[in-house]
């Protein structure tokens, strides 16, 4: 005689294998696995690999979005563009040349397609030469102080605003930059 155990263990036996069938079944319907490349991607050149000083400057850059644009203002509480630039290059150690006509004139050029994180672009605002500059942040966007009553933001080089405007871009960090001379204690 059967035990009332074992028979509730038998019957499972048939609803097991159907469950086996079921989940075989169902994987055969999963997605596939991730496409794998059959040879490995070649390494990055080494002038596409962010610099760590202009991450640096790109990052700082960033840590004062939403700060408010002041004339004149050189940080740490408000800025106009070029003060900007001035105050995170100064956080790091290298000095920057006031305004943004004078950054763009001793940056080292570097053409659009090439810009990384922490180099500068320029922009003619009025049609008088280079009138504002901001941070490249990366991936066409910068970081700047637009004007007065607004604060420090990011933008892109694609609105149309700063597209019809664009001057160029500028590298004033290493090797180009010109270290700040150390404070005395």
């Amino acid at each position: 005689m059967r035990t009332r155990a074992h028979q509730w263990t038998a019957g499972l036996a048939p609803r097991g294998a159907l469950l086996v069938v079921a989940v075989a079944w169902l994987a055969g319907c999963a997605a596939p696995p991730p496409f794998q490349r059959e040879a490995p991607l070649p390494p990055v050149p080494p002038a596409a690999v962010p610099d760590a000083a202009g991450t640096a400057i790109a990052r700082a850059a960033q840590s004062l979005i939403g700060s408010p644009y002041r004339y004149g203002g050189a940080g740490p509480d408000a800025f106009d563009c070029s003060g900007l630039v001035s105050y995170v290059h100064g956080q790091l150690g290298y000095a920057t040349p006031r305004t943004a006509a004078q950054q763009y004139a001793q940056a080292a050029p570097v053409p659009r397609a090439d810009l990384q994180s922490g180099d500068l672009v320029f922009f003619s605002l009025n049609g008088n030469g280079v009138s504002h500059v901001g941070v490249y942040v990366g991936y066409g966007r910068f970081v700047h102080a637009p004007q007065s009553g607004g604060l420090v933001r990011e933008a892109a080089l694609d609105e149309d605003f700063f597209r019809e405007r664009y001057a160029g871009g500028g590298r004033l960090y290493p090797p180009e930059a010109h270290p700040a001379p150390a404070t005395p204690h």
